[in-house]
C-alpha cells in the first residue's frame, strides 16, 4: 500500500488553477454528489457547519476515487483537531484565523511528527492505511498541505512574515470575517473590502506562495484569479441549494 499523492498541494504549487466549492451540508450524500461535478477541490468545513470528526471521517470516504481533492477546514488552530483529522485521512487542512508568524508556526508544528513538530503518533490510523503503508512517519509530511487563512486586520499586517514561515503552502483570504473587521460586515463588494482583497492578494503573490479566496460573485472570482489567486472557491452547497429551490419555487407560486 502506498501513501496517496496530495495533487491538490502540486497543483498548487505549479500554479495550475484549482477551482473549489464550500461544503457547508454536513452530509456524505451531498459530498458525493459535490465531488463528481467537476470541481478541483472541495471545502469540508468544521468551523461554520454542523461537521464533527465522523462526519468528515464519512466525507473523506465519500470523495475517494473522484477528481475532487478534500480541503478540510478545522473549527479552529488546534492541536488535538488536527491530529485527529490528520489521522482519518485530511491531507490538505484550511487552518482559520491566523494572525501572526507563531499562530503560522503551529499550524505546521501541529501537522508534523517530533522533531518537526508535534503530531501524535497512532501506529494503525486510517491515514496510515491502518499501519499498512511502510514508513508513513518518515513521509506523510511530504503529502500534507497547509493552507493558512487570513481574515483580520492582524492578519494583514504580518501577511508577508505568515506566508514565509516553512511548511505554509498557501495562504487564503477569508473574505467574511475581512469584511467584518474591516468594519462592514457582509458587504464583500464594499470598496473597501474590495481594495483590501486585491491588494492582499497581490502582496501574497508576491511572496511566492499560493493565494487563495472565497469569492460566490462570478465577476469577483474572476478578477482574484487574474491577480494572481491560485485556488479559488467560487460558491457553496448552501448557495447552490437556496437559490436553486428559491428560483424553482417562484417559477410556479410568482404572483400566485
Amino acid at each position: 500500500m502506498q501513501l496517496a499523492e496530495n495533487r491538490f498541494k502540486r497543483a498548487i504549487a505549479a500554479r495550475q488553477q484549482q477551482i473549489g466549492l464550500w461544503s457547508s451540508l454536513a452530509h456524505h450524500g451531498s459530498v458525493e454528489l459535490l465531488a463528481g461535478a467537476g470541481f478541483d477541490w472541495l471545502v469540508l468545513d468544521m468551523e461554520h457547519a454542523p461537521n464533527e470528526l465522523q462526519m468528515v471521517h464519512g466525507q473523506l470516504q465519500a470523495m475517494l476515487g473522484s477528481s475532487a481533492q478534500p480541503v478540510v477546514r478545522p473549527p479552529w488552530n488546534d492541536m488535538v483537531t488536527i491530529k485527529r483529522l490528520l489521522d482519518v485521512g485530511a491531507q490538505t487542512l484550511l487552518i482559520p484565523y491566523v494572525e501572526t508568524e507563531e499562530d503560522a508556526r503551529n499550524a505546521v508544528a501541529y501537522t508534523r511528527y517530533p522533531p518537526d513538530g508535534v503530531r501524535g503518533y497512532a501506529s494503525a490510523a486510517r491515514a496510515s492505511g491502518f499501519g499498512r503503508i511502510p514508513d508513513y512517519v518518515k513521509h506523510c509530511a511530504s503529502e500534507l498541505c497547509v493552507l493558512v487563512q487570513v481574515e483580520s486586520r492582524l492578519g494583514l499586517e504580518n501577511v508577508e512574515r505568515i506566508a514565509a514561515v516553512d511548511g505554509v503552502d498557501g495562504v487564503f483570504i477569508g473574505p467574511g470575517d475581512l469584511s467584518a473587521a474591516l468594519g462592514h460586515i457582509g458587504n464583500l463588494k464594499h470598496p473597501e473590502v474590495v481594495d483590501a482583497i486585491e491588494k492582499t492578494l497581490a502582496r501574497i503573490v508576491a511572496t511566492g506562495k499560493p493565494a487563495g479566496i472565497l469569492a460566490s460573485d462570478e465577476t469577483l472570482a474572476r478578477r482574484c484569479i487574474e491577480l494572481g489567486s491560485t485556488f479559488t472557491a467560487v460558491g457553496s452547497d448552501v448557495g447552490i441549494l437556496t437559490r436553486g429551490a428559491d428560483q424553482l419555487v417562484a417559477r410556479y407560486k410568482s404572483g400566485g
